[in-house]
């Protein structure tokens, strides 16, 4: 009987999706194996920024210092106040019947001065006992060590630019396996750390805004790998005997297509994938930076007049340092490009693009969201996933971010609807039809947050938030109601095979 009202309520929800998101839907079932989860970020959501002993983080003080930094003016000083509103969320999890929930740790909330000499037990606290609920109600925590929030007492000293922050970084991940390990299974060491680098370090339109888009982006991910490596050592030689678990890094990339059927356009897409995936996966994955970026920057870099190339190089003991430090894929997609094939830049200003080269855009037949960059190519999903699969050979893959945003925060989010539904079932293609060994996919995000440098503007939740309440009052949208029947039923249409 629940499983007719469910599948009722899948094809009502179906009939008022926009037809331009409509597209054949798998109609198998889900393993019984695979695991729906949901995302979120301890800036984006928790607040309290300055309670019970929390230190200051650089996104704390780069908006303090400026709010022109975000398009409202608003920062996350209270955002969802999840910190003290973790138990309605966890029953929020639970309603949805989620058997994965993926959030971040607050370095700063943890070791306030950044530290390990220094200690947070109120902080500590707090993520232990949410932790201990969540696997009360049958539910996995899969934790992120680092999601952007880099204490302010490091950023100030020159952040993910200087190699000294990869040892802080690692005394700060001992940390949290000492602390926490024993109850998680799942680690991630570095949430989009291509993210952080482009738009912190290379744009400057996230903390801690900084424009070296022709050198700086490079140093950050050099450092950020080599941070990451060293966590992921830690854990193996420290940690794993007796806590049993697993660590990744979670990288972010988006689907192209090239323009036409030409070798060039084909060949500037394969440099979309080498400097966009490549860039980090080739180090931890097959060792050492793509060898395309290794020859392009280092050959524009002469033409500039360097001694050097921009990109910095790995020692071979680096490399193998770096090279297998993976237990699992974290993969987040959101959407596709078409490329095309454009003749190289000029070699002087250096810009990342111009090592790329190519030119980037979104197909217009495809459905658009409420930000340029976020069109609806659900097909993309499954052609990434057996490319990751297929040239990188993770143990496993986890797709762990993948949403729709709106500005409305409408309850009725059919758009939201059919972009998950279009996803998941590229996702299960991929899975049941090619054989990629996807185990779980924990969507963006249970809540509508503090979306960065958008602030409030963009809604990315399936739980609507009001933020113009003092209680932030969550509701579920129409999204939240079909994923918990999705959940459910682990089948995407009126019935599945």
């Amino acid at each position: 009987m629940l499983r007719g009202i469910f599948s009722i309520l899948t094809v009502l929800l179906a009939a008022f999706c926009p037809c331009s998101f409509q597209a054949d839907i798998a109609d198998k079932y889900f393993p019984q194996s695979f695991r729906f989860g949901a995302s979120t970020a301890a800036y984006q959501i928790e607040g309290a920024w300055n309670e019970d002993g929390k230190g200051e983080n650089m996104w704390d003080h780069w908006l303090h210092e400026n709010a022109g930094h975000t398009d409202d003016g608003l920062n996350g000083d209270v955002a969802c106040d999840s910190y003290h509103k973790w138990q309605e969320d966890v029953q929020h999890l639970k309603e949805l019947g989620v058997q994965t929930y993926r959030f971040s740790l607050s370095w700063s909330r943890i070791l306030p001065t950044g530290y390990p000499d220094t200690i947070n037990q109120l902080g500590v606290d707090y993520y232990l006992t949410l932790i201990k609920t969540l696997k009360e109600n049958g539910i996995e925590p899969i934790v992120t060590i680092y999601h952007w929030d880099l204490p302010e007492v490091f950023n100030e000293q020159g952040g993910w630019l200087v190699p000294e922050v990869s040892d802080h970084y690692e005394s700060y991940a001992r940390v949290c396996f000492q602390l926490f390990g024993e109850q998680v299974k799942y680690w991630v060491t570095v949430n989009e750390p291509k993210s952080t680098c482009m738009w912190g370090y290379g744009t400057g339109i996230q903390a801690p805004g900084l424009t070296l888009i022709g050198d700086g982006v490079y140093t950050c991910a050099h450092n950020i790998l080599l941070a990451h490596a060293k966590a992921w050592h830690v854990y193996d030689t420290e940690f794993r005997s007796q806590q049993g678990g697993k660590v990744g890094i979670v990288l972010d990339h988006t689907w192209s297509e090239p323009a036409s059927n030409s070798q060039q356009d084909a060949e500037a897409v394969e440099r979309e994938n080498e400097f966009g995936l490549g860039w980090y996966a080739n180090p931890v994955y097959l060792g050492n930076y793509p060898q395309v970026m290794i020859d392009r920057i280092g050959n524009r870099s002469v033409q500039e007049g360097l001694s050097q190339s921009r990109l910095p190089q790995f020692t071979d003991t680096q490399v193998e340092f770096i090279k297998g430090t993976s237990d699992f894929f974290g993969l987040n997609m959101y959407t596709g490009y078409m490329v095309q094939y454009t003749d190289d830049y000029q070699a002087n200003p250096p810009t990342y693009w111009g090592d790329k080269g190519g030119n980037t855009y979104s197909d217009p037949s495809w459905p658009k969201s409420s930000l340029d960059w976020l069109t609806s190519y659900p097909e993309g999903l499954r052609k990434l996933l057996n490319y990751v699969n297929d040239k990188y050979k993770p143990p496993e893959i986890i797709v762990t971010e993948n949403g729709w945003t709106d500005v409305t925060g409408t309850l009725d989010d059919d758009d939201r609807v059919s972009y998950y539904q279009g996803y998941l079932s590229n996702l299960l293609l991929a899975l049941v039809e090619d054989g990629v060994n996807v185990t779980g996919y924990t969507l963006w995000s249970l809540l509508d947050n503090f979306e960065w440098g958008s602030g409030y503007t963009q809604k990315f939740g399936i739980i609507h938030v009001d933020f113009n309440s003092p209680n932030r009052t969550r509701t579920w949208k129409k999204s939240a109601k079909w994923y918990q029947n999705v959940i459910a039923t682990r089948c995407l249409v009126d019935q599945c095979q």
